[in-house]
């Protein structure tokens, strides 16, 4: 844990999150019947979940619209998705007011130009590793991971640890709870 975070990400109670370059690698297959495939890494899909099981809400703020996102969205159960959103502030703010969030509990985590307003407002920002250069320079902090290979997992989890709640988020898969049949 970084010492000089640990401030920071005691106050997080809400991820924002972008889709291509951080929960996938931003590649994008589209077939031949014009459907677009996107792959995830079940890592962040984890993290979210833990996340989640101790509280922490999650948003997911796209500057692209794919019906993956949204079928994505629904299995980790995100509470708020906004695609197509080029001027990503405006649903940056509407989360606040939704939520009633202060700017110090959100964590961002981008990879582009287009996410550097939301990640030079926000409380914690975090890019992945193979983030653009600038978004790279304004972040918080840069993952060891990728894109798409577990920087969501590894952001979820400095908070959690950084708040004392990674513990309790990772108990009831270290029990061993008998099946009922």
């Amino acid at each position: 844990m970084r010492a000089k975070f640990h401030a920071k990400l005691k106050k997080i109670k809400f991820f924002v999150l972008d889709v291509d370059g951080v929960l996938t690698d931003g590649g994008i297959i589209i077939g031949s019947d014009g459907t677009e495939y996107k792959k995830f890494d079940v890592k962040d899909g984890s993290g979210i979940a833990l996340a989640r099981h101790v509280g922490i809400k999650f948003a997911i703020l796209s500057g692209r619209f794919s019906k993956v996102i949204e079928l994505r969205a629904a299995e980790l159960k995100i509470d708020a998705v906004y695609q197509n959103i080029l001027v990503k502030m405006e649903a940056y703010d509407d989360l606040k007011n939704k939520f009633c969030l202060k700017d110090e509990e959100i964590c961002f985590v981008g990879d582009e130009i287009i996410d550097i307003p939301v990640m030079e407002k926000c409380g914690f920002a975090s890019a992945p590793a193979d983030a653009v250069a600038e978004t790279r320079k304004t972040a918080d902090y840069v993952c060891k991971s990728k894109g798409g290979r577990g920087c969501v997992r590894e952001t979820v989890e400095m908070v959690l640890k950084a708040q004392g709640l990674w513990q309790k988020a990772i108990a009831r898969y270290l029990r061993y709870e008998k099946p009922v049949f």
